[in-house]
């Protein structure tokens, strides 16, 4: 989920940009490739946390058994070979040879096992897989077996689920951590392409991370997060910039080698620097979020939430944040356009900004003028902007709307009180929301559910169906029937895809489309 957490922006945007990298000498530049992502790193756990910079984080350090090409295809990654019985209630992985921890010691069936474990702790895919799962068994060092419980069909989908919470195979001493607290810096062991250099880690300033000289690549080319992650800089470093002005004076003065997340209205300014490239790593985007919080008056009535999304229309929203069309697309379709969830099952009455028929529908359901208490962020250029929209598009179809400003760190505290709040809005990356199991806002597990608290046992019910079915056919058909559950018990409203592009210097090839930002096959010519 969408959790920048950008901070001391004025401090930062008043150093010059000489001064500021000045402060750390650099390694030498031809192999050293210098990044300002969307965020600092200040939480190193990628297990514990769900935001984005950490995710990042971890795909450096740590690897994954199985991981999703460009196709959407789930390929081995650090598993050799695997088999299901014909019951479908057996699976055997055996791993790759000669897979080592940055410590120098192997990669292990306990250590799979364990990491599993912590991770469907605390990730809801892992949560469903896991309710299936009878055990988990170590057959040798290198093989182990999980048994089901019943047949399930996103075995292979759920150990190579591309985003948060992204199941990363940690050593089992470090997956013995409980899932809700943090591993600690010195536990950031993996077995992945980089190794984190934590005597060089400051907070605030820089994140540095080293080519990891034992790592095999597999021997396919690399495809989205699978295939081959060959490394070809010896160094990765972060830099804190956390303002946007600052940090395109820094890529256009060759002070650093890449933006992750340059703003929009830059873009015109960085297209026309002949020393700049624009690259478009995540060719799905993101979608906007408009969230409700069902335990709360007036969206505690499902009919109201309907009629919300009846008042609402995508492309307002897209405009406020985005601006140019090249940038951002409206699409109806709840799991992403140009996905094999792609569908219009149930959307044909709502987001087309009806504020006649969405006022009808008010009095219907018996609106009372109980205003909507909703929480705008203030310092994150991607969000700022939403909720003075939401707040006008459903002002003209009779909603009362309270909107509460305040930074995002407040907001997200305030959110996670099941009182005091009706809304908010956020975004998520496509790679989390491509079906209704991986897709967060739709999870109805009441109090299990994620800020908003849906409680919908139709929902539920045709999540477990979705977990359990293999035939891809099928699986459209449950989509399209969560989609039309979805008119009768909206869990959110869906505001629209948007695109960031990564702002390059030209030296620099070799960036790979990936729902994640990585750091394999990346040179500096």
């Amino acid at each position: 989920m969408f959790q920048f957490a950008r901070k001391a922006a004025a401090l930062l945007a008043a150093a010059s940009v000489g001064g500021l990298l000045g402060a750390a000498p650099a390694p030498a530049s031809a192999q050293t490739l210098k990044v300002v992502m969307h965020s600092d790193l200040k939480i190193v756990d990628p297990i514990w946390t769900a935001a984005y910079i950490v995710r990042n984080h971890g795909y450096l350090v740590w690897d994954t058994l199985f991981a999703m090409d460009e196709k959407f295809e789930v390929k081995p990654q650090m598993v050799d070979k695997y088999d299901v019985s014909s019951d479908k209630l057996t699976w055997t992985f055996t791993l790759r040879d000669g897979l080592e921890w940055h410590d120098g010691t192997s990669v292990t069936s306990d250590d799979c096992i364990a990491s599993i474990k912590r991770w469907a702790a605390k990730d809801s895919m892992g949560q469903k897989m896991m309710g299936s799962v009878e055990a988990l068994e170590n057959v040798d060092a290198k093989t182990f077996k999980m048994k089901m419980k019943e047949p399930y069909g996103l075995v292979l989908q759920s150990l190579g689920k591309p985003s948060v919470n992204v199941p990363f195979i940690m050593p089992a001493k470090v997956a013995a951590t409980a899932p809700d607290t943090q591993i600690k810096a010195e536990d950031v062991i993996g077995s992945g392409p980089f190794i984190f250099k934590r005597d060089e880690w400051k907070p605030g300033e820089k994140v540095v991370y080293v080519k990891n000289p034992k790592y095999k690549p597999r021997s396919e080319p690399a495809s989205g997060l699978a295939g081959g992650k060959v490394v070809k800089v010896d160094r990765v470093e972060w830099i804190a910039m956390p303002d946007v002005q600052t940090s395109m004076n820094a890529l256009l003065a060759g002070e650093i080698d890449m933006i992750e997340s340059p703003g929009h209205d830059l873009l015109p300014v960085l297209a026309k620097d002949k020393n700049v490239k624009l690259f478009t790593a995540n060719p799905l985007g993101s979608q906007y979020i408009f969230r409700y919080n069902v335990l709360s008056k007036p969206f505690d009535n499902p009919k109201i939430r309907y009629a919300a999304a009846v008042a609402l229309t995508q492309e307002p929203f897209l405009q406020a944040v985005v601006g140019d069309t090249q940038w951002y697309k409206p699409c109806k379709a709840m799991f992403i356009c140009g996905t094999p969830n792609e569908t219009l099952a149930g959307m044909d009455e709502v987001l087309n900004g009806d504020s006649a028929k969405a006022a009808r529908l008010l009095k219907e359901a018996g609106y009372d003028g109980t205003p909507i208490v909703l929480l705008q962020s203030t310092d994150l250029q991607v969000l700022t902007n939403l909720a003075p929209v939401a707040k006008a598009q459903l002002e003209r179809a009779g909603f009362k709307v309270d909107m509460q400003s305040m930074d995002w760190q407040t907001h997200v505290a305030r959110r996670s009180k099941k009182d005091g709040w009706s809304a908010f809005l956020t975004a998520w990356g496509a790679a989390d929301i491509l079906d209704p199991l991986m897709h967060g806002s739709f999870n109805s597990s009441c109090d299990k559910a994620m800020a908003g608290w849906p409680c919908d046992a139709e929902i539920e019910r045709l999540r477990d169906a979705y977990a359990k079915e293999s035939d891809a056919a099928k699986q459209k058909a449950i989509v399209e029937a969560v989609q039309r559950r979805w008119t009768q018990y909206p869990t959110h409203v869906h505001l629209g895809q948007w695109y960031a592009p990564l702002a390059l210097r030209k030296n620099v090839t070799g960036s790979l489309a990936a729902p994640v930002t990585i750091f394999w096959n990346i040179e500096k010519k």
